[in-house]
């Protein structure tokens, strides 16, 4: 059975993600990484103080710390096939291949973080959730929005059949909601997000983040990842190169995930297991899954988070 693993990105995190690691080896890991960030995580992803946790600075590292220690949990029994990650989630992803050194990693994350945060100033940008209307209904849309004058506003996450995310400036998303909604889309709800992803206002934190990667080594893959940007498999031994503008053109561009899950779906991948915390992806595999043609082999949908036995 061919097996993918697939990691979350922001907005995945929860107090207390990371409690439940309490292997020594684990431990040194969480410590390693609080070194690394001059903070403690630990208490971070407590949310100590109030309102760390969400900031994206110290969101991204935490998720992907969380996420690599399931990692090293889940491949003692279980090797994947191939690897892929939601946004943020595609450094996990690349850690899993081999292609990139957790230290690296969080170091990386947590200046994507910063570089992101600076990209727009606080208030100016705005993400919103699209539920009903496929992805070509919403781009109409949207180019009626842009129409004339300045701001940007574009598809950020192509998640699953029905659920798009858009961002852009401010004023632009809100022009997009108005219109969306005389269209008749059943659903917009904006985000509690500042930062707007994935779009073309994401281009000064691209060049810091292109300036930051060339000074990091980059390991060929493993196993196959599957970037957000083109949704074809990089195949192991993939060259550095291709991966580092890959990950630089992923900050202006769409997340897309639903033709990611949909193309490992066609190439026979039958087990998905979300590696990190929380199950969203899960969800999204399930609704893209149901969208396609039925196929004889059963797929199994798994997570290793296990947040409710903590509670």
């Amino acid at each position: 059975m061919k097996t993918a693993y697939q990691f979350p990105g922001q907005g995945s995190q929860y107090p207390g993600l990371l409690d439940g690691f309490d292997r020594p080896e684990e431990k040194r890991r969480i410590a390693e990484a609080s070194e690394i960030l001059g903070a403690d995580l630990l208490s971070i992803t407590r949310n100590d103080p109030p309102g760390s946790l969400d900031q994206t600075f110290w969101t991204q590292p935490a998720i992907l710390v969380a996420s690599v220690l399931a990692l090293e949990r889940i491949r003692e029994t279980l090797a994947p096939d191939v690897v892929l990650g939601h946004s943020l989630g595609e450094y996990s992803a690349l850690v899993a291949a081999g292609a990139l050194s957790f230290a690296d990693a969080v170091q990386l994350v947590h200046k994507r973080g910063r570089f992101m945060q600076e990209a727009v100033p606080e208030g100016e940008g705005l993400m919103a959730a699209v539920l009903g209307p496929d992805r070509e209904q919403v781009e109409e849309v949207l180019a009626r929005a842009v129409g004339g004058g300045e701001g940007v506003v574009s598809v950020a996450n192509d998640n699953c059949p029905g659920q798009c995310v858009i961002a852009g400036s401010r004023s632009k998303v809100h022009l997009a909601i108005d219109l969306l909604k005389e269209a008749g889309v059943r659903k917009v709800v904006s985000l509690p997000v500042s930062v707007p992803s994935h779009t073309a206002l994401m281009h000064r934190a691209a060049l810091s983040m292109k300036e930051l990667l060339s000074q990091v080594v980059l390991s060929p893959l493993s196993v196959p990842v599957v970037p957000n940007v083109t949704a074809r498999p990089l195949n192991a031994g993939e060259a550095s190169g291709e991966i580092r503008n890959l990950l630089v053109r992923q900050m202006e561009s769409p997340v897309e995930w639903r033709r990611s899950v949909a193309g490992l779906l066609e190439e026979g991948v039958a087990r998905f297991v979300e590696v990190g915390p929380g199950s969203v992806l899960t969800g999204l595999g399930k609704r893209i899954e149901k969208a396609m043609e039925p196929r004889t082999e059963k797929v199994i949908w798994e997570s290793t988070d296990r947040k409710e036995e903590r509670i």
